[in-house]
């Protein structure tokens, strides 16, 4: 459990906030590269850790991420013109270009000094692996953007989305580093030993700490002596990495949404204190990518298809109507009665409520790699308040990192299976 004062300082993300500070030493998602289709095309509303924003692709190709309100008369800088390498405000015409300078001032005297002085707030940004990500930091201290091996895989082998989910992003990022879970919530199989999380619903973890974050490895009892071993990768300070090299099932046929050997990930990212984008990415680890219609096929299974969605990539599954769950499903042949792997983690997570209270929880020992992470967003909350720089910032640190699964031969050890294959391969 984590003291009421502790809890706070994890959660809130806003400018001024042990947590907020964190974030913005990082490079962090703003939007996908989806959402801005053509150069001088509409604008985009963004709010991010707590800041209203507006995100904008100028006549160079760039996105811009500035204020929402124009500095003038604080007008929604939205229903703004995107021309000419810049927003124009269309309360009184003032324009603005991606680094915040103000280029034309129309309603003023020509010359003006005042068109020098005034400037819109303005974050760098750099776009990859269908990402835009933007650095909300001080200038100074601003390091090199992310550079992960799935951004660097061929165009064929990826794939990215994103998911809005109402809660503190912490409590969904918990999720997404637990792995007892997948054995009750996402059991699809009931009654079926063959699936490997039903042979063994008590993983065991070992994490070890590294200068990205961690790396923890789960390992699960199957029969012959096997054992099925998972490694996953915490990236400071919201990203999970997991392989899905190995068959849901051990008798999966093609149509299996867990056939193609791929790894995936998600970062989530803070909209505000209680709601949350989660960036989910996919990349397939064999020469040909991900075969025809498979990105559709898994986008359904996950819950997050093309006709799970309500605009603003929220779910129609949801909160409001309990998830659509299904308790003839449930009772015969799904553990949660609720469709859609993503869907069923929203389920639990945004029924905790906006932000859990982690001070009347009781943890396991299957919770070793929640509890680690807590603690080292504890520890890099308190370096950056001293003025030293957070673990993991620099891509170096990262660039060579990847995810692992396999079912290990009796008395074959993991460290010495995943030796080679924890190594990036692009």
């Amino acid at each position: 459990m984590l003291k009421q004062e502790d809890n706070e300082r994890v959660t809130r993300v806003g400018r001024g906030t042990p947590m907020g500070e964190l974030f913005r030493r990082y490079w962090i998602p703003a939007a996908l590269t989806e959402q801005f289709p053509e150069v001088d095309g509409e604008p985009v509303r963004v709010r991010l850790l707590g800041e209203d924003l507006l995100a904008f692709r100028d006549t160079d190709g760039v996105v811009g991420l500035v204020d929402a309100y124009c500095p003038h008369r604080r007008a929604p800088m939205f229903f703004g013109r995107n021309e000419e390498c810049g927003i124009r405000c269309v309360y009184h015409g003032w324009k603005f270009d991606r680094r915040g300078d103000c280029t034309d001032m129309p309603s003023e005297p020509a010359g003006t000094p005042l068109q020098a002085r005034v400037k819109i707030l303005a974050y760098p940004t750099h776009e990859t692996g269908g990402i835009v990500w933007t650095y909300m930091g001080a200038r100074e201290k601003m390091p090199a953007p992310p550079d992960f091996e799935w951004m660097r895989a061929p165009k064929a082998n990826r794939f990215v989305s994103k998911t809005w989910e109402d809660c503190n992003w912490l409590q969904a990022m918990e999720g997404g580093l637990d792995t007892a879970h997948s054995s009750f919530v996402h059991n699809e199989f009931i009654g079926n030993n063959a699936s490997l999380r039903n042979q063994d619903r008590s993983p065991r973890l070992e994490v070890e700490r590294t200068d990205y974050g961690y790396y923890y490895v789960s390992t699960r009892a199957l029969t012959e002596g096997r054992t099925y071993a998972r490694l996953y990768h915490y990236v400071l300070p919201n990203q999970q990495m997991r392989s899905g090299t190995v068959k849901f099932l051990d008798n999966g046929g093609d149509d299996d949404p867990h056939a193609v050997p791929k790894i995936d990930g998600h970062l989530w990212v803070p909209v505000d204190d209680e709601h949350t984008y989660v960036y989910n990415w996919s990349c397939a680890v064999g020469e040909d990518g991900f075969p025809p219609g498979y990105v559709e096929r898994w986008e359904s299974f996950m819950g997050r298809g093309k006709d799970d969605m309500l605009p603003g990539y929220k779910l129609k599954r949801n909160l409001a109507n309990d998830y659509m769950i299904d308790r003839d499903l449930q009772r015969t042949s799904t553990f949660s009665g609720i469709k859609g792997l993503n869907t069923q983690d929203y389920a639990l997570q945004e029924g905790m409520g906006p932000i859990v209270d982690r001070s009347r929880e009781f943890l396991g020992t299957s919770d070793r790699a929640i509890a680690a992470m807590r603690r080292q967003l504890l520890e890099a909350t308190r370096a950056v308040e001293n003025g030293e720089d957070p673990p993991g910032t620099d891509p170096a640190v990262q660039r060579g990192i990847r995810p692992v699964d396999r079912v290990l031969d009796a008395g074959q050890a993991w460290k010495d299976a995943f030796a080679t294959a924890m190594q990036a391969r692009w």
